[in-house]
């Protein structure tokens, strides 16, 4: 019965990425660092591989990059409204270095997104106008963090019961506990 649960978050995750409009496209990530205060920010999900490894993309100077640098442990929030669905996911991210798979996928963003990897200043300096932002053209700032989950939380609102479920992947296999919601 658990594997239901499982198999139904494992195509939630897979659709963000695949249908137009999904609720999980847009996520809310958590990084930690050596500060004591989670940071939150919404990534765009980008790709999900048949293992359920996570694939957002970034500018690499961003204060994430810096965390993941100093603490790897990242936690991701899924919710889908319509479904009344939500999904916390932990894991270990992984700024990728595979520099063929940087260039491939860089030639594969539309030009008018590139723009948010190639501007002269680092994303969260101050500026004085929106409109005064200036790009580079001969290098990019282009970043994927791939982030490999080891637990993911299933919470589904419903009457007459809400159901919780806790998946943990151990020696590569995904093993499941119902909790209390």
């Amino acid at each position: 019965m658990i594997n239901s649960f499982f198999d139904e978050l494992n195509s939630e995750i897979k659709k963000g990425v695949t249908e137009h409009g999904h609720p999980f496209r847009f996520i809310t990530m958590a990084t930690v660092g050596d500060e004591t205060v989670a940071r939150l920010r919404t990534v765009v999900l980008r790709e999900v591989s048949e293992d359920l490894r996570l694939s957002i993309y970034t500018d690499s100077r961003t204060q994430k990059i810096n965390h993941i640098n100093t603490n790897d442990q990242v936690s991701f929030l899924l919710y889908h409204p319509e479904k009344m669905l939500q999904l916390k996911i932990e894991g270990s991210a992984i700024v990728v270095t595979d520099k063929d798979r940087l260039i491939s996928t860089w030639q594969t963003i539309q030009p008018n997104s590139k723009k948010d990897y190639i501007t002269n200043s680092s994303p969260g300096s101050p500026i004085k106008n929106p409109d005064h932002i200036t790009y580079i053209e001969k290098e990019n700032y282009f970043c994927i963090i791939d982030v490999v989950p080891t637990k993911i939380e299933y919470l589904k609102l419903k009457r007459p019961n809400h159901i919780r479920a806790l998946f943990e992947k151990i020696d590569n296999s995904w093993n499941g506990e119902f909790l209390v919601p």
